[in-house]
This record gives C-alpha cells, structure tokens and sequence, in this order.
C-alpha cells in the first residue's frame, strides 16, 4: 500500500469506505423477537397484563371456577375431559406399599391400612380410594383441593383413630390479604411466616355457595395449622399460591362451539319438518268449493283457509289452479364435521389430552399410531401421578397415618422417635396401564425380565400389584395344587428354561428344517 504525501498510510475515507455516524435510532428500538414489537397490526392488537403469579392466579378465580363448574355439568366434552383425566389419573387408586426395613412391621403396617381404608372418609360416604377420585375431580375441576386431618377420640371404634376430609378450594378465601404479627402475612387466605413458611390456612366455617346454611358467623375464618392441611394444586409459576381450573384456556371455545352445535342441531330439526304450501290462484272468496266435500270453503278473518296437515296415507286432492310446494331448508353444511373436529382437537389439547381419547373417535388411526399418542399421554399423566398427587397427597397422608397409628398405639413402633423416617418410608403405586396388545405386552415383559433389563417386581410393580402379595399367592397356589395333585402348565417349575413343558423336548423333537416334510398349508 503507498503511502500519502505526508508519509502516513490513507484513511478508510480516502480509500472509499463510507462509515456511519451513528446507528438508526429506530434500528437500536427494534426487538429482536417479533413477538416483542409493538409495531405491526398484530403487535398492536395484542393485549397482555404484567400480573404476578398470584395476582393472575386470583383474579377473577371465583368466575373462572363457577363456569368450569357450569361447563362439567352441562357440556359433554368438558364432562368427558374431566372424567378422562380423573381416570387415569386415580383409576382405581394408589395404593402404598410400605418400605420399612422390618418384615414384620412392613406386614403390620399393610393389615392395619387394609383395615383403615374403609374408614378414612371423615364424612362416611368413601373409602380412601374414592377420597382420591374426589379430590382429583375437585382437582382438575377447580384447580386445587384440600384436605384437612381430623384426629378422633380412642373410642371411636376405628382401625386407626384419624380421618381425612375433603375439602373445596371455595373454603379458602382468596380474597383474604393481610400482615400478621412477627413480620407475616396472609396471602389468599395461606398465612406464611417471616420467613416464607406455610403456618396456617384460614379456612370458612360454611361453604359460602350453601345460601339455606348461611349464618351470622359463617363467613368468619378459622386458622387452621398447615400441618393439618394437604394443598393439592399444580404451580404454573414459581411463587403461585393457589390453583387454576384444568379448563380455564378452553372454557370460552367450549360455550361457542356448545351455542354453534345447539344452532346446527335446532336448524336440523327444522330441516325434518315435511312442511308444505298450499299455492291458491287469485280467487274471490265463496267461488269455489271444497274438492273433497263440495261443501263451500270456510276462511280465516283474514280471508285465507287454514293451513292443511298432512297424515301418513292422505291423498288430498286440489282445487282447480291449486299447486303444492314443499320447504327445502339447508342442511347441517359439509363443513360441519372437520370443523368440529377441529374445534375439538383445540379443545382436546388444552387440557393434555389425545382427541381420539376425548372422542372416541379411533377412525383413520392405527394401532402403532395409537400406541404412540397412549404414551404420550400416559407420560404426561405419570407425571401428574408423581409429581402433584403422590407428593402432595398421598405423601402427607401417609405421615399423618403413621403418626396416628404410633400416637394412638394402634401399631408397635420400637424405637420410633429415633427411626420416624423408617417408618413412613413408602412407595405408592398407581393402577398399572391396560394392554394394549396383550400378547405383545406380555412377552416383552417376559423377554425383559428374562435378559436381565428388568426385574420381576419391576413388572408387577408397573401393573399396580404388589409383589410380595403376588409371591404369596403364587406360593399358596402351588402348595394347594402339589395337595391335591394337580400340575398346570402355567406352573412355572413344571416348564423349562425356553418356556417349554419339561420333558416335551425329549418327547418331542424340534425337527430341523431340512427334515421338515412339506405340506400345502406350509410356506416355501
């Protein structure tokens, strides 16, 4: 490169380059996403609220419950959303199975829970398992549900002298906010301590929908400790306090699409009216006569004869100049259906769910297509299970359990205010998933379990058993069966390490292909 007369090297400038002053004041105000602009027809026209977790949470919670409520008894896909969701969460129940290092205490503690269960309900309409049903429906209904220790006297003539009741989030009131002493306060009717602990629940005495049950005091307030409260709802953001409905993205498009299928539905039942017109030629009154009869025609104040109903076999027969015409009112259309589809495949993934699973609707779908949407589905179900119903559910129930059975000497717990952790270990299984295709499903557990990729108690785990229950039965089966003589060959001591009947090999040999004689049935 030459140098300048003045011996230094050109700038840029004198070599061409242009260079800018200063950035565009728009181009440093544009975002980077367009989802962040506020320019644009579609930026503009979108409306968005800065509310925290809970500020969005609450308000308006009562309306928004008070029309999912509206909409589960009264629309038959919100009905059928909820109930799809609360059976395969629940199904027949999650049941526990203790882990106590002990045998003996692991057994004590399943008859004394066998014996508890039917009465855990502190209203006496469930056992525990339907409690689970009912509160998953309250659950998915209104976004969250309560449950609430009630400890009873020794002579209440219970297996274990504790209940458990089921309570409406409606008995929580969110519009309760104020500070407490001590540096706390009470957010949505939660009372949290200075140092952001849960303490307390102020709970109504009354529901406050019950209008015939309403008194001077059922609206004041109780604290109620947090230790004997169970808050089950699922937090969609860190910090949220209470709990939204399942169907709260979906209401709106359900109660148009319910008004859009009432309108088709009344337009069909007008199409199926065999309405007719009677087309007269201009006449004066008295001229003529009446076709059937002869008699003169008699008329309405207006000047008109009264319309004619049809019955099946009529023939009526018209006067001179007469002419019949029949109403043709549109149909349902041809779009209706993939538009309701597609409406309700909307619907259907709001609240998680497969529209073939919200429907029933299995046309056009194979069975490797529906296994693939069941898993998917029953994924995002196993993580409901786990994550919000076992944890926050069953989990407490099982301490305030064990605590009460302790307390109340209902069960011998040696050593229990050093081993407390031992004794509430536990693991909670959820009713195992039905086959899809049993003979398939079958053999690869099978397979599994015989390459070492699982384990026996694994698989009967996954079906919701419990497998020393099933050892045991096993093992009186076989001891009933060697009694009295009898061999099956479901026994598994009487089948080999392929799966065959023992001593069918030898019996039978296995011919080799090169000695297998070919018949028409057999393929080349």
């Amino acid at each position: 490169m030459k140098r300048t007369g003045s011996g230094s090297y050109p700038s840029l400038a004198q070599r061409g380059f242009v260079l800018p002053t200063r950035l565009a004041p728009a181009r440093l105000k544009a975002s980077a996403y367009e989802a962040a602009g506020a320019s644009g027809a579609r930026g503009r026209s979108w409306q968005t609220s800065r509310a925290g977790p809970n500020a969005a949470a609450v308000q308006n919670l009562p309306l928004l419950r008070s029309r999912a409520r509206d909409a589960i008894r009264n629309d038959p896909w919100a009905k059928t959303a909820i109930s799809r969701l609360v059976s395969n969460t629940i199904g027949t129940g999650i049941q526990p199975h203790p882990q106590h290092p002990d045998p003996a205490i692991r057994r004590q503690q399943k008859q004394l829970w066998d014996d508890w269960v039917g009465e855990s309900d502190a209203d006496g309409l469930l056992d525990f398992y339907g409690q689970q049903t009912l509160a998953a429906r309250a659950f998915f209904g209104d976004g969250e549900v309560l449950l609430r220790r009630r400890m009873r006297r020794p002579d209440a003539a219970l297996a274990v002298p504790m209940q458990v009741q089921v309570l409406e989030a409606d008995m929580l009131p969110v519009e309760k906010n104020e500070g407490t002493a001590g540096g706390g306060e009470i957010v949505n009717g939660v009372e949290f301590d200075a140092d952001d602990q849960r303490i307390a629940y102020h709970l109504l005495r009354r529901h406050p929908g019950e209008y015939n049950r309403v008194s001077s005091g059922s609206m004041l307030t109780t604290p109620v400790p947090a230790d004997d409260i169970a808050h089950v709802f699922q937090p969609l953001r860190a910090g949220q306090v209470r709990g939204v409905p399942e169907l709260s993205t979906v209401l709106l498009r359900l109660h148009s699409l319910d008004n859009f299928d009432d309108a088709v539905l009344f337009r069909q039942e007008i199409s199926n009216l065999f309405a007719g017109f009677l087309v007269k030629p201009n006449a004066e009154p008295g001229l003529l006569g009446d076709p059937v009869t002869g008699e003169g025609l008699e008329f309405d104040s207006d000047g008109f004869s009264p319309v004619v109903s049809l019955e099946p076999g009529t023939v009526q027969e018209l006067a001179p100049g007469e002419d019949m015409r029949f109403a043709t009112p549109p149909g349902a259309g041809a779009d209706y259906g993939p538009f309701m589809r597609q409406q309700l495949m909307a619907a259907a993934a709001s609240v998680g769910m497969p529209y073939e699973i919200l429907t029933g609707d299995l046309r056009e779908v194979s069975d490797r297509v529906l296994r693939v949407l069941l898993n998917e589905f029953r994924r995002s179900v196993e993580q409901l299970q786990w994550n919000i119903f076992i944890h926050q559910y069953c989990r407490r129930v099982w301490a305030w359990w064990v605590d009460a059975c302790v307390l109340s000497g209902a069960m011998d717990a040696p050593d229990f205010h050093r081993a407390r952790r031992e004794y509430l270990r536990v693991r909670w299984v959820p009713q195992g998933w039905p086959y899809i295709h049993p003979v398939q499903d079958v053999n690869a557990q099978k397979l599994a379990i015989r390459s070492g990729l699982t384990s026996r108690s694994a698989s009967i785990l996954k079906q919701g058993e419990d497998p020393e229950q099933v050892d045991q039965e096993n093992a009186a089966d076989n001891t009933r069966a060697d009694g009295l003589g009898l061999r099956y060959d479901t026994d598994p001591r009487s089948r080999d390490m392929a799966g065959d009947a023992a001593g069918d090999a030898a019996a039978n040999p296995v011919s080799t292909p090169s000695s297998k004689t070919g018949t028409a049935d057999e393929k080349p």
